[in-house]
């Protein structure tokens, strides 16, 4: 892939928006690459988080200049399939069934900003920008809308779509578009890497089914078809290999199978044997 860098550290994927000239700006290719990295990680077992960061100065810019040009000369048909692939994107993101971590630093403008509100969890540098840009191009932020309005609430949205201004990092971290800040870099690697360790200590079903429902739930009225749903999906996880397990290790005081065994410290030998 020609516009990503991904890597595995262990139960860790990492991938990378790897257009620093372009401030990894989207493009159709970008778009493309992007999901298929995505829709490659939900299918490893051995890959428990995704992390999606950007190279360079930038998290995400929004769409690229020369797309955007080249997407002014298309017909509403080819608009619209190229906006779906974006929506693709979003939804893929959105519905990954591990856990995703946003890891967000210097400008996150337009489509930058629907990325972040479709992770799970992100966190920012205290210097990170945002902007819903579109409207000053005669936009609409259409395809993240559900997404950022999700994250940010109705109200908010009124002023940032209808503005287009820019926010710093605390108006994000005030409004919920993300959940933690960090100092710098440095600090925000290492607050990603206390809150991988958070999600690595849980159950990566239980985590998967958590997803599901938030998903449900969220926004609907407390019905008893709703109060009948969660009973029948706890009681699912309840009697499932991952519950059971996770009841009787708690029980038990170990650690669950899940969680990989903490290795042997190593025993310096005897310099001098027999003395």
């Amino acid at each position: 892939m020609t516009n990503l860098a991904i890597e595995r550290q262990g139960p860790i994927g990492l991938v990378t928006l790897n257009r620093p000239e372009r401030h990894n700006a989207f493009d159709d290719v970008l778009v493309t690459e992007l999901t298929e990295a995505l829709r490659s990680m939900e299918a490893e077992d051995a890959i428990r988080i995704v992390v999606l960061s950007g190279a360079g100065k930038s998290f995400c810019a929004g769409a690229d200049l020369n797309w955007m040009k080249r997407m002014a000369g298309f017909s509403l048909d080819e608009n619209r399939r190229d906006a779906m692939g974006l929506g693709a994107l979003m939804r893929t993101l959105a519905h990954l069934r591990k856990p995703t971590i946003a890891r967000v630093h210097g400008p996150a403008y337009g489509g930058g900003v629907g990325l972040v509100a479709c992770c799970d969890v992100a966190i920012a540098t205290q210097s990170a920008t945002f902007s819903l840009s579109e409207a000053k191009l005669g936009l609409v932020p259409a395809v993240i809308s559900p997404y950022v309005i999700a994250a940010i609430g109705e109200r908010a949205a009124r002023r940032y779509f209808l503005t287009a201004e820019p926010f710093e990092a605390a108006e994000a971290w005030r409004l919920g578009l993300v959940h933690d800040l960090a100092l710098g870099e440095g600090d925000l690697d290492d607050k990603i890497g206390l809150l991988s360790g958070a999600m690595l200590a849980c159950g990566p079903v239980a985590q998967r089914e958590a997803k599901e429902l938030i998903r449900a739930v969220a926004n609907r009225p407390v019905t008893s078809e709703l109060i009948q749903d969660t009973a029948e999906r706890i009681a699912k996880m309840r009697a499932s290999p991952e519950g059971r397990e996770g009841v009787a290790a708690f029980l038990e005081k170990r650690r669950p199978a899940w969680i990989p065994p903490e290795p042997e410290p190593e025993i310096p030998a005897d310099p001098m044997p027999g003395i």
